[in-house]
């Protein structure tokens, strides 16, 4: 595989946690293409939003030939970054390469002009600020992440995660994805349009939660799942199961078996030599008519092009 060049952007106040998640995902690995670097603006060192100073490895000269540049969301993201950054930003998106923000890392590519006349999001709850400070910006608070093309934005930390592990699946593949996602312990994936703020309180050990149905349904997936057989499973009526669903996860049940099949077939796809028909039956379209109409609607691919493009040679081994 070519060599695939990420660099990790960390201004002034980075937040910690926002920096480890690429920085973790994109870190080297014998099966994945990415070289990471670590940069930072005209010091060697950067003041973290809780007080204690990295290291960055390389300086604003590497945004010139970065593939991938990720900005993590930083402290005072209502003062514009140094000229030199936005500068470097600019020139960097206007070469091609593809620039992708978590939470309020947004604001750095807002006040490099890159956001301009587009919808992104950030941390819900800094929407508004984002919006007031960059009205030529449209700000959607629901979503967990946005892909605009080569500008990727995404909410607070944990979409962070789930931002770069779609860059991963897009650029690798799923099996590639999972094999990250497991390492972290994450969820292999979370689609961008799921709601990135659920108003409810985290469940109790004792609370009823739908978790143990949604691990039987993933099992089951080449099974006719209806609300019916999810409710009985769950030992609650459909109506309940679809607003306990929606509370736990930000989506419908019919929406979340959608996702979880498309993902069941990219993984057959990549790693079996299973046909078509096989695929969209195991993977519960029923039949192959099916499969490409719900590929190209969620991929704008088909099934066999996506297995051209991911052949087992990108697996890991």
């Amino acid at each position: 595989m070519a060599p695939h060049r990420v660099a990790v952007l960390a201004l002034p106040f980075v937040i910690p946690i926002d920096l480890a998640i690429p920085t973790q995902i994109f870190n080297e690995r014998s099966y994945t293409p990415y070289e990471l670097l670590v940069c930072s603006g005209p010091r060697d060192g950067v003041t973290t939003s809780t007080g204690f100073t990295i290291g960055a490895t390389a300086g604003l000269s590497t945004l010139a030939r970065a593939d991938t540049i990720i900005v993590p969301g930083y402290w005072e993201y209502q003062q514009p970054p140094a000229p030199e950054v936005t500068a470097a930003l600019s020139r960097a998106f206007n070469r091609g390469a593809r620039i992708a923000s978590i939470c309020t890392g947004a604001f750095a590519l807002a006040a490099a002009g890159l956001l301009s006349g587009r919808t992104v999001t950030t941390h819900w709850s800094s929407a508004d600020e984002l919006e007031r400070l960059y009205p030529e910006v449209r700000v959607d608070r629901s979503v967990l992440y946005i892909d605009d093309g080569p500008l990727l934005t995404s909410a607070g930390m944990t979409a962070g995660i789930d931002l770069c592990l779609y860059i991963v699946r897009k650029d690798l593949g799923t099996a590639v994805a999972n094999s990250i996602a497991r390492e972290l312990v994450a969820a292999p994936h979370r689609d961008g349009g799921q709601a990135q703020y659920i108003d409810r309180t985290l469940p109790s050990p004792t609370d009823h939660t739908l978790a143990d149905t949604r691990d039987w349904a993933l099992g089951r997936l080449n099974e006719t799942l209806t609300l019916d057989v999810l409710a009985r499973h769950a030992r609650v009526s459909a109506r309940t199961l679809i607003r306990m669903w929606r509370q736990e996860t930000g989506i419908t049940p019919h929406q979340w078996l959608l996702t979880a099949r498309i993902n069941h077939a990219r993984e057959l796809l990549e790693a079996t030599d299973l046909g078509i028909e096989q695929i969209a039956t195991q993977s519960g379209f029923g039949t192959s008519t099916n499969l490409r109409a719900r590929f190209r609607d969620a991929l704008g691919t088909t099934p066999s092009a996506y297995r051209r493009a991911f052949q087992p040679s990108d697996r890991p081994t």
